[in-house]
């Protein structure tokens, strides 16, 4: 067996901009960008032609958007712009800790979370309360290529902790994104069934 854990929402709570496009092009002018009138509109707008479950990662949407207005920029000024917008506060939920150390006494544990702005989910793993090393793999959306529910995705996940994919344990809260693991054969543990305080015990269940 091999568990993975959905970082947002399940591990922890993170604060995020209220309005994404302000925050976005906020960060773009202190870097001397210039923002185009309509930004709002071509922040909203599909610029990059792609799979439904493949992840398009901020930057690069952003990017798109800028130049789909004539706009340019200099050095990574876009790429250091969205990562300064998503800068998280972060909040770990009650019983994470200890839901992460069961999961280790059971084998290998990753984190398997859709996040397409760079450098987000190693910053929040930081600032949590556990201890990001409890983590033999990280994969994310934006270094995969693919999104939850994706097959893909977990495909990666059991392939980065070296086990096959139906021994694969995927602990979330969204029944549509996390339950996708059910297409590589793993089993999803749900929030909405069983709160990290239950988790010990329903990993014991699975174990059998």
């Amino acid at each position: 067996m091999a568990v993975s854990f959905d970082c947002f929402g399940t591990l922890v709570t993170v604060d995020r901009p209220e309005t994404p496009a302000d925050a976005v092009s906020e960060e773009l002018a202190a870097r001397d960008v210039s923002i185009p009138s309509d930004w709002a509109a071509a922040y909203a707008e599909r610029h990059v032609d792609a799979p439904e479950t493949a992840e398009v990662p901020l930057p690069a949407h952003v990017g798109a958007a800028l130049a789909s207005r004539g706009v340019s920029w200099s050095d990574n000024a876009v790429r250091r712009a969205v990562i300064a917008a998503f800068d998280p506060e972060v909040e770990t939920r009650a019983g994470a800790v200890e839901a992460i150390e069961a999961a280790r006494r059971r084998g290998p544990v990753a984190i398997c979370s859709n996040c397409a702005v760079p450098e987000l989910v190693a910053k929040t793993l930081l600032r949590a309360e556990f201890d990001r090393s409890a983590f033999d793999a990280i994969v994310t959306s934006a270094s995969c290529g693919w999104r939850k529910p994706a097959p893909e995705i977990f495909g990666a996940t059991a392939d980065a902790l070296d086990v096959d994919p139906a021994a694969l344990v995927h602990v979330g809260d969204d029944p549509t994104t996390d339950g996708g693991v059910e297409a590589v054969g793993g089993t999803p543990i749900l929030l909405s069934e069983t709160p990290l305080s239950h988790l010990p015990d329903r990993l014991a269940e699975v174990a059998v």
